[in-house]
């Protein structure tokens, strides 16, 4: 149970700290350390501009999940939305992970 609390709220941060970069320092896109590149920005842009906020339960997905994230922030969705579809999405991956690896006989049952 504190390994999905744990490995859920982490991931959760993770995607807030993108959306804030999204929503006020999306114009250093250019710069080297910023977490996306302009390649992926644009794929993420037009996913998410095709299939609107919805498109954020996607977020726990690798290589995407970031980009679309940011991607959120840049476009404004409004901050509660974004983290209840992304925290729901995430916990999920979790879940899933607990189930399929068979590590959770009992630790889904204290949920």
């Amino acid at each position: 149970m504190a390994l999905l609390v744990v490995a859920s709220i982490g991931n959760i941060l993770g995607s807030c700290v993108n959306w804030l970069l999204g929503h006020h320092v999306a114009r250093f896109g250019d710069r080297s350390w910023f977490p996306v590149s302009a390649e992926q920005m644009a794929k993420a842009e037009l996913w998410f501009r095709k299939y609107g906020f919805w498109s954020l339960l996607l977020s726990w997905v690798p290589l995407i999940g970031d980009p679309l994230t940011l991607v959120a922030g840049v476009l404004r969705v409004p901050f509660v939305f974004f983290l209840a579809i992304v925290a729901s999405a995430k916990i999920a991956r979790y879940i899933a992970i607990i189930l399929i690896g068979g590590y959770g006989q009992g630790m889904l049952a204290a949920i």
